[in-house]
């Protein structure tokens, strides 16, 4: 009997939207479907790695950018705006064409807003229910869920109840949308392993951004009293390991080569995103957090963790290596991420 197969597409906008589909990918083929890739860029690099012999289908990209300078973010998005609006015209252009391919029986859209169909279920996965964009929040936020409406089904990554990770992120007082919730998402499973690291430092996010934490980690850590595993989030041909002092260097990791450096590692630092949220609760990682400069979200996750006493975080660019010591006074997140999800009764849409 043929596999039905579903298209999973994850936004290219960091590596968060496709790392987050992994285990969804992998519940997929193990209920008996055919998954099928569509992303551009680093996501789509990242997923043929992990899945090297699933068919893809590259997609349009959005091609946005950080400004240097976080206090610009919300104008930089304003400017981008005409650029978002035509890449999901885009994206629906490259769907039809996609679907015309083969016979598909599901969508998967992790925050592409344009890829959707009215002739097969397509359901979208996000967290930000409300989309936190400074003094434009209840626009962003409306015009976001105008798009959600569109789909069949709203799958949201996070805990039902108020014992949660998003937050007012994925959580609506009143809302017409048919939302359920996965719990937290993570590829990752808790091993118990010999520590390899003291720290495990992610680098992480749209650039000029990402290399700007890099720069900060390669100095401050240099003065980590233990062993340090960096990793500069640059999905590249070849994977490359450098050796500076303390410091060990990977372009990238992937798959069980990662899931053991979390799981050999007693601390994480990280930007603040909310994937990283999730593996560091699957994992129950003690950990500390560095919001990207002006991103509405990261900066929001970061202060109610922090609020919560749960995990400590600053600005990038206070950053000093002394602030780790703080991560010892916070409960840290494991409590969040041990709840266990049964995807097919999601699937059953398809």
């Amino acid at each position: 009997m043929l596999k039905k197969k579903i298209l999973v597409a994850p936004l290219n906008w960091g590596l968060g939207h496709a790392t987050r589909c992994i285990p969804i990918i992998n519940a997929l083929i193990s209920d008996g479907f055919e998954p099928v890739l569509a992303s551009d860029g680093a996501a789509l690099a990242l997923l043929k790695k992990e899945f090297p012999n699933l068919a893809f289908h590259e997609l349009p990209s959005y091609n946005i950018t950080y400004s240097k300078k976080g206090a610009l973010f919300q104008f930089k998005m304003l400017l981008e705006s005409p650029k978002l609006l035509k890449s999901i015209y885009a994206e629906q252009k490259a769907l039809k064409k996609i679907l015309k391919t083969a016979k598909f029986h599901g969508i998967i859209s992790d925050n592409r807003m344009g890829i959707r169909s009215t002739t097969i279920p397509s359901v979208f996965i996000t967290h930000q229910l409300n989309v936190l964009s400074g003094s434009t929040t209840k626009f962003s936020s409306k015009l976001h869920r105008r798009y959600i409406k569109k789909f069949d089904e709203c799958w949201v990554p996070d805990l039902e109840g108020s014992q949660n990770l998003s937050g007012k992120l994925g959580h609506l007082k009143n809302s017409t949308l048919r939302i359920k919730y996965l719990g937290p998402l993570s590829r990752f499973n808790k091993q118990l392993l010999p520590k390899t690291y003291d720290l495990l430092a992610m680098v992480s996010g749209p650039e000029p951004q990402r290399e700007m934490l890099e720069d900060i980690f390669k100095v401050e850590l240099k003065h980590f009293k233990g062993n340090v595993l960096l990793i500069k989030g640059k999905i590249e041909n070849k994977q490359t390991i450098e050796k500076d002092g303390n410091l060990t260097i990977y372009n990238y990791m992937m798959g069980k080569e990662l899931e053991d450096a979390f799981n050999q590692s007693d601390l994480v630092i990280s930007r603040s995103g909310y994937t990283t949220l999730m593996d560091v609760a699957k994992l129950g990682k003690p950990a500390f957090f560095i919001p990207t400069p002006g991103q509405f979200e990261q900066k929001y996750l970061a202060k109610r963790l922090k609020k919560m006493k749960l995990a400590p975080a600053c600005k990038q660019h206070k950053f000093k290596v002394e602030k780790l010591k703080q991560v010892s006074n916070y409960d840290g997140l494991g409590h969040l991420g041990n709840q266990w999800v049964n995807f097919s009764d999601f699937f059953k849409l398809f």
